[in-house]
């Protein structure tokens, strides 16, 4: 794979650096793209091949393009044979990668060994409903609603509106690439575009997971018991820190030292030495 730092699957450019057994496929969300994980990938590529996307409709220099729950796990699926035939992945998950990634690892759990999430938790269930206070609900709903509403005006309007949401809630990413496009996961949300997020399954609980979230923000993207149970599960582990939604660019190097260090005492758990070619 080292020979060939980047392929198409499905019409979407994957990328990926280093050349190892194990593999760790890496999924942004909002409103971001493959480029969040840059300095990820510069501390784990010594020991893992990190694949990474932009996800469909994110690059606004492309056409507009919404990915349907259906669409998106059979993009996951292909991608995830191609790159790692025969061995599960790790799943690295932000934002809006949660959500898909979660519904891949449910949908195809013999494909996903663990799952590194940040700062979304259960985020389809109703315990998490339940925990927010009716102030942060309606603040979920007003910039939710707000970018749902962003995509369906689309054009000058819907990236006005886009960027100037990115900024009140401190998205760092480049406004130049920020575009009203970004949008169509909160429309599947709240307009049920493209089949909606109505038949999304739980977030998967059988499989170890490292779960890194931001303590500085108005709510919070889990729930408490939620939260309990993840971190008293055998393998798996939870990581507060003093930062807000984007932990990985608001502390990159506290972070990207937690997640190599869970890593690789995940590995010495699950011994793997090479992959395991698919059957014919």
């Amino acid at each position: 794979m080292a020979e060939i730092p980047r392929i198409s699957v499905k019409g979407v450019e994957i990328h990926f650096e280093g050349d190892h057994p194990r593999t760790v496929v890496m999924l942004h969300g909002w409103p971001d793209t493959y480029r969040l994980w840059d300095a990820t990938v510069a501390a784990l590529k010594d020991r893992y091949c990190c694949v990474r996307f932009t996800l469909p409709g994110f690059d606004t220099a492309a056409p507009a393009r919404i990915t349907s729950l259906d669409d998106m796990c059979e993009l996951l699926q292909t991608l995830v044979d191609q790159v790692s035939p025969g061995v599960p992945v790790t799943l690295l998950l932000h934002d809006w990668g949660c959500a898909f990634g979660y519904e891949f690892a449910a949908r195809f759990p013999d494909r996903v060994s663990r799952i590194v999430a940040v700062d979304i938790g259960d985020h389809n269930a109703e315990a998490l409903v339940q925990a927010l206070t009716p102030r942060q609900r309606a603040q979920v709903f007003g910039y939710q609603f707000w970018l749902a509403l962003a995509w369906k005006l689309g054009g000058s309007t819907g990236t006005w509106m886009t960027r100037w949401m990115a900024r009140q809630l401190g998205c760092r990413s480049d406004p130049a690439l920020i575009g009203w496009q970004m949008n169509y996961p909160y429309a599947m949300r709240w307009f049920g575009s493209a089949g909606g997020l109505a038949r999304a399954l739980p977030v998967p609980v059988n499989r170890p997971m490292l779960y890194i979230y931001g303590e500085r923000k108005p709510f919070m993207f889990h729930s408490p018991q939620w939260l309990a149970a993840l971190a008293a599960r055998a393998g798996c582990a939870v990581h507060a820190f003093p930062t807000g939604h984007w932990v990985m660019v608001q502390q990159p190097e506290a972070f990207n030292r937690c997640v190599r260090e869970w890593l690789l005492a995940s590995d010495t758990r699950d011994p793997l030495s090479v992959k395991v070619p698919p059957v014919a």
